[in-house]
């Protein structure tokens, strides 16, 4: 019962939808880098999927940190800084 309110609180917040749509889209472009490094003939391509999913990695670990905090202030008697 209270489940459903807490969905119907995070389905009609938009910077919430947001957060978890940029998640999903960095976390496909981060199978298709490591799909170019696996299966690339070229080295050059290679290598450059490899700077590629660094470069992802690092926007996934910001937008998880970003979607933990959210979840930290969406819960009840949540500390403001």
């Amino acid at each position: 019962m209270g489940g459903d309110e807490v969905d119907a609180a995070t389905e009609s917040d938009p910077a919430w939808l947001a957060l978890h749509a940029e998640r999903e889209a960095v976390e496909r472009a981060l199978a298709l880098a490591q799909a170019r490094q696996k299966f690339s003939r070229d080295p050059n391509a290679a290598s450059a999927a490899r700077v590629e999913e660094a470069e992802l990695l690092v926007s996934l670990d910001r937008v998880l940190t970003l979607i933990r905090a959210a979840e930290y202030r969406r819960r009840p008697g949540a500390r403001r800084w």
